[in-house]
């Protein structure tokens, strides 16, 4: 059975920093694309950052480049999400998606809440 644990969450003042993790089991971790996906109150849930499995690029929202870093450790099955520079517009629930392009599977995570106000 597959499962992403997302953690790291919280409240943090604009301008502070959070590191989320994800922690992925069941599945052959190197060779998914794993990505992280925010849903704001009120809006559509939108890609914030994503790495294929063999890239050496990562894609990034425009809302989020410059302060946003995702990164992938294959030996431990986790990614993260370094987020610096939060302002109070980066407040949502932040998911990890995993997604192999040729079996078509496609996980999510449950989420976890990111605050960012003072």
């Amino acid at each position: 059975q597959v499962q992403l644990v997302e953690s790291g969450g919280g409240l943090v003042q604009p301008g502070g920093s959070l590191r989320l993790s994800c922690a992925a089991s069941g599945l052959t971790f190197s060779t998914y694309a794993m990505s992280w996906y925010r849903q704001a109150p009120g809006k559509e849930r939108e890609l914030v950052a994503k790495k294929r499995s063999v890239a050496v690029s990562t894609y990034y929202a425009d809302s989020v480049k410059g302060r946003f870093s995702l990164s992938r450790d294959n030996a431990k099955n986790t990614i993260y999400l370094q987020m610096n520079s939060l302002k109070p517009e980066d407040t949502a629930v932040y998911y990890c998606n995993a997604a192999h392009s040729t079996y078509g599977t496609d996980y999510w995570g449950k989420g976890t809440l990111v605050t960012v106000s003072s």
